[in-house]
């Protein structure tokens, strides 16, 4: 077992480091003032348009894309550290167009668009021209179980009509989003798993309203999570993404990389928490000593450690298992590390805050919205119980 990194992925990491290190830290507070002082807090702020256009020059772009040579070309495995590094900030995806909700939309589109379909949208989102949203989840329903869903699409002549409501639907509020790929019920009278389907939506199509940002824990994101009234929205036929009924494998095939996304970020999040927790120890003196001479304080830090560690060595193997056995075969590690990464990194930064005390809980530092962040990821793409639920019906067939 060799765990070397690729050659290409050394290079991408030494170029990825120093990006990180020259432009995108020092941007962090930058795009925060520029989003409290803008007139829309939802528009990208400057700062983000340079930064993408330096990630753009350096060949940091679309890495996370492995579908028809469109983007980087990067195996699961050579991704998850490029992944890992960028997590470390909150505004490193979006530095190098891989961030939720756009990559399972540009993937999906990939796999399942028609040529038309790829060159209005998928084209001009690989470009960063446009942002996107992905309407799935319900206010009125329990989400987690797809065949809840109620939101409808119904066919009528060369167009289908769309009607329901959505909420957390991320990305609905950035001025540049113009497409929403809306999941609803086309055939309630089909077979369980073939009832929904997905549909390209025009953002700004007439009956699409959004009502409200959703704040997650008191942030209010640049994205926005909206939530969106959908009112006899009428789209032509050949929106359909895929085929009627394929809406519930399709969203599987998006949000099952997209959950080892959020785990390979995670250990980003974890890395840089802990980080900043052993510095804090070793700067802040208390009861006549530092920090880091606490009993309690130590085993924080060697725990985190360990922690991180594990959930490296699982992702790691997880990627591994997409590319040489593909995504159904690592389906239990798939749901394993969405469960682990989240649990171990927010615990990592709840360790770091409690650290910190004070200002741990304060905007002075990216701990407490890394705080929220890792909190909401364990409901976020199906919550810890649900991807626990196919962990144990796994093991327990094994055994049948």
């Amino acid at each position: 077992m060799d765990f070397s990194y690729s050659a290409r992925t050394a290079d991408l990491l030494a170029t990825l480091g120093r990006f990180m290190d020259d432009h995108v830290y020092p941007a962090e507070r930058v795009y925060d003032k520029q989003i409290a002082a803008a007139d829309n807090p939802h528009e990208q702020p400057q700062i983000m348009r340079e930064l993408q256009a330096r990630a753009r020059e350096l060949g940091l772009w679309n890495l996370f894309m492995t579908h028809d040579g469109l983007g980087a070309g990067l195996t699961n495995l050579e991704y998850a550290p490029l992944a890992e590094m960028v997590g470390r900030s909150i505004i490193g995806n979006e530095a190098i167009n891989c961030s939720a909700p756009d990559t399972g939309n540009m993937e999906i589109l990939a796999m399942f668009g028609t040529d038309e379909q790829k060159q209005r949208w998928l084209r001009p989102l690989l470009d960063c021209e446009i942002r996107s949203a992905f309407a799935m989840t319900e206010p009125a329903v329990s989400s987690s179980d797809a065949t809840n869903i109620t939101s409808t699409i119904r066919r009528d002549g060369d167009d289908y009509v769309i009607n329901g409501r959505k909420w957390y639907t991320s990305g609905i509020l950035d001025p540049d989003c113009k497409l929403v790929i809306f999941m609803g019920k086309s055939d309630p009278e089909a077979p369980a798993y073939r009832r929904q389907s997905m549909i390209l939506v025009p953002a700004d199509a007439p009956g699409v309203e959004v009502l409200r940002d959703l704040p997650m824990f008191g942030f209010h994101d640049r994205l926005g999570h909206g939530e969106v009234q959908f009112t006899d929205v009428r789209v032509p036929a050949a929106n359909m993404l895929g085929a009627e009924g394929d809406g519930f494998a399709i969203a599987q095939g998006r949000l099952g990389p997209g959950r080892m996304h959020y785990a390979m970020r995670a250990i980003g999040m974890a890395e840089r928490a802990l980080d900043l927790m052993c510095r804090r120890a070793l700067e802040r003196t208390a009861f006549g000593g530092p920090l880091a001479d606490r009993g309690v304080v130590r085993e924080w830090i060697a725990r985190s450690r360990i922690e991180i560690d594990q959930i490296r060595l699982l992702v790691l193997k997880s990627s591994w298992l997409m590319d040489t056995k593909g995504n159904a075969a690592a389906r239990s590690e798939v749901a394993a590390i969405k469960v682990a990464a989240m649990e171990v990194a927010h615990t990592v930064v709840d360790r770091a805050v409690q650290t910190f005390g004070a200002a741990g809980v304060s905007d002075d530092t990216v701990l407490a919205r890394m705080h929220a962040i890792t909190r909401a990821l364990q409901i976020a793409d199906g919550p810890n119980e649900v991807h626990l639920r196919t962990i144990a019906r796994l093991e327990l067939k094994k055994h049948r």
